[in-house]
């Protein structure tokens, strides 16, 4: 089994100030998800394209996936995770977390 660390939107606030630059946020959702809104930062690459663009993605970064609940997000770090990605995070419960705790969205 592949290994990939669940974080929650406080420890992803905590990640991106620290490291900002360092990160990259995927949000995994269809445009037309992502159309209602965004978290800050966040780069758009639909969970179906994910196969096609993985070698594109450099596996000194650190990623983190988000959709809107984490289900789909989930897949795509095991997917990641499966191709030697260490540094990979999934964000529990999405944006709509994010949007609960009172955090922005684009």
């Amino acid at each position: 089994m592949h290994k990939f660390k669940e974080i929650d939107v406080a420890e992803l606030e905590g990640m991106v100030d620290a490291e900002a630059a360092a990160i990259r946020l995927i949000d995994v959702r269809n445009p037309g998800e992502v159309a209602r809104g965004c978290l800050p930062r966040a780069e758009n690459l639909p969970l179906h394209t994910l196969p096609l663009q993985a070698d594109s993605i450099s596996p000194e970064d650190t990623l983190v996936f988000y959709c809107q609940t984490g289900a789909r997000s989930a897949q795509a770090c095991a997917f990641m995770a499966s191709r030697g990605f260490a540094r990979v995070y999934n964000l529990r419960g999405g944006i709509v977390a994010w949007m609960q705790s009172g955090r922005p969205v684009g």
